[in-house]
């Protein structure tokens, strides 16, 4: 049985990345940035991405990253979600990463994509709609002929900063993968202002295949298998974040002449919150711990994990919000933009109800 808690590696890790957005990404930087014309920090993303590694974790050796696991991107994922920085982390180092993973490797144009990404030097993305679960059918809204893609996808994460899109792309021989290189990208109304979503138009764009009808949706399937999985992670440091600032803030904030904190109602919903974070934290480390070690069980620990971990993020951000009192209702609060991200990422890779019921199906119990 595998050891769930972090390892000494781990926590390592986890202090680098809490440093550097600490340092680079406080709450009033991301508020300033979300109103500006340049939402991601991109600098900040090569840092991480580059310096720190973090785009490369889960990519081997021998193809320029640093042969770690989903374990350890897993962390980075709940120090970025505790921070809601602005990185392209999800759409470049998860999901078109993944894609490129369960592709075949051997082949010249995945390896040198592998390497671009692991490294920093270019950013990603997968271009299909952030609200695309697993399980869920090959999209065929874009069309390929002798290598030449034409169609549109809509609400793609972190699109509009990719240097190369990963996309599906159905043809005369059936369904297939593409990294395409040149595409127009139309901003899209996100909720949440720290991950932006983009509509993608491809017109008669050249591609690279890179799998075929044998090996192109099973490809997809594990890129959205393991976002899945590893947006727990972000959910649970979303968690962690809201209940730590409202523990504090209920302990220096008086009412009546104590602290709101010492009244036994607060103490019982922050006592539940607790439970649930720490619930959503073993959800989280179990189906990172499936990804890394390749289980039979992957299916089932990806739907527990968003059926629990998404609601008890979004749970934990509208009760920062509201025991924050009237502060929690301002701009000026980071508040809004943990809920903001919360929500998005609980409709993000299929909703939980989506997910218990593929975990019905999974186990054999009838809905």
């Amino acid at each position: 049985m595998s050891d769930l808690l972090y390892s000494e590696v781990e926590e390592d890790l986890r202090a680098s990345v809490r440093d550097l957005f600490t340092d680079r990404a406080p709450a009033s930087a991301v508020l300033a940035r979300t109103e500006s014309a340049e939402p991601y920090d991109l600098k900040l993303w090569r840092t991480l991405a580059g310096e720190l590694g973090a785009a490369g974790l889960a990519v081997p050796e021998e193809l320029g990253g640093h042969g770690a696991s989903a374990r350890e991107l897993a962390v980075v994922l709940e120090e970025a979600g505790r921070a809601v920085a602005p990185v392209p982390l999800l759409g470049s180092a998860v999901l078109a990463t993944s894609a490129l993973l369960a592709c075949d490797t051997g082949e010249a144009v995945v390896a040198e994509l592998l390497r671009a990404l692991a490294s920093g030097e270019r950013t990603g993305a997968l271009a299909v709609p952030l609200s695309t679960w697993p399980g869920a059918a090959f999209p065929e809204t874009v069309q390929v002929r002798d290598g030449v893609l034409n169609g549109r996808m809509g609400l793609v994460a972190d699109a509009s900063v990719a240097d190369v899109l990963i996309v599906p792309a159905s043809g005369p021989d059936g369904p297939a993968l593409y990294a395409v290189d040149g595409a127009t990208f139309a901003e899209a109304t996100s909720l949440d202002l720290t991950r932006r979503l983009a509509d993608v138009t491809l017109e008669n764009v050249p591609g690279r295949l890179l799998a075929g009808p044998e090996r192109a949706a099973e490809a997809l399937e594990r890129a959205l298998l393991t976002g899945a999985g590893l947006l727990a992670s972000e959910q649970v440091g979303i968690a962690q974040w809201c209940l730590d600032e409202t523990v504090a803030y209920v302990k220096q904030r008086y009412q009546f002449g104590r602290p709101v904190g010492s009244f036994q109602a607060l103490k019982h919903r922050l006592a539940d919150l607790y439970l649930e974070v720490v619930s959503a934290r073993a959800t989280a480390r179990n189906v990172a711990d499936a990804l890394a070690n390749g289980t039979d069980d992957l299916g089932i620990a990806v739907a527990v994990a968003q059926s629990a971990c998404a609601a008890i993020a979004v749970h934990a951000a509208e009760e920062a919000i509201q025991l924050h009192g009237g502060i929690g209702m301002t701009w000026e609060h980071p508040a809004h933009l943990y809920l903001k991200r919360a929500k998005s990422d609980e409709l993000a890779l299929g909703t939980p109800g989506r997910h218990r019921a593929a975990l019905a199906g999974l186990v054999d119990l009838p809905l």
